[in-house]
Formats: structure tokens, sequence, C-alpha cells
């Protein structure tokens, strides 16, 4: 596992564009079907967009038509971090980057039963994409 990032707003200010700041340190939400990966079906790997940190690979993104980004599965155990979310007044699983604790989004029980049953519906402002080598 990698050693956690921490920075000050200061630095992910410099780090991050304006969007990604709101989405990754403020639990901001971008609108529905206006993220670059919401359709992208290359193959590849998604990492955070913060600190690089490997999340979800495409083999596990689906269409949800919710108008983000859906993965069934975390790239791996350690990939992210869950924490209960009460905002806005519904209760929700939080999904944050385990290396530097960027909101990515949420997860929901209503992913495709034949895949887990999971949803991880994620800001594509908060994903950077590196394609498979050909």
């Amino acid at each position: 596992m990698r050693e956690k990032m921490i920075l000050s707003d200061a630095e992910w200010r410099k780090r991050l564009t304006p969007e990604q700041f709101a989405i990754l340190r403020q639990a901001g939400t971008e609108r529905a079907f206006t993220g670059k990966y919401e359709k992208n079906r290359a193959v590849g790997e998604y990492l955070c967009a913060g600190c690089g940190h490997p999340l979800f690979e495409s083999e596990a993104k689906f269409d949800s038509r919710s108008g983000w980004p859906s993965f069934t599965q975390p790239a791996d155990d350690g990939a992210v971090d869950e924490h209960r979310d009460v905002t806005h007044g519904m209760v929700r699983t939080e999904v944050v980057c385990s290396r530097c604790a960027g909101h990515l989004g949420h997860v929901f029980p209503d992913g495709p039963p034949e895949q887990g049953g999971l949803r991880y519906c994620i800001n594509s402002a908060a994903l950077d994409f590196k394609p498979e080598d050909n």
C-alpha cells in the first residue's frame, strides 16, 4: 500500500483544476452526462486525479445510464475507502481515494446482480485514465 498523501488546501489548489478541487477536496459533484469518462469504452486503468492512485479497471466499468462513470468494483481491496454520508437529507456511502482521501463519488446497491450488485458512481473529474499499452 502506498503512503498516505496529505496536502494543505493551498497545495491541492495548485495541483488541481477548480472543478477537481470542488469535487475531490470539497465533496462536490459534476452534472450528470457532462463528464469526460462517462462514455469512455477504452481499455485501461482509472486513476485518482489528485494523486495518481489506481482506483478502477475498465473491465469493471458498465453503462448504468446514470450520467456518471459506473464500476462494479474497485481495482483492488485497498483502492478506495468508504464512509457513511448523511448530507443532503440522504443516507449514502461515500467513496474516497484510499491514498489522498479525495472524494470520488458514492456506491449504491443497484449495480448488475451478476457482478456483485454494486454501482460505484464516480465523478469523471476525480479520475484520470491511463490507456492499456498495445
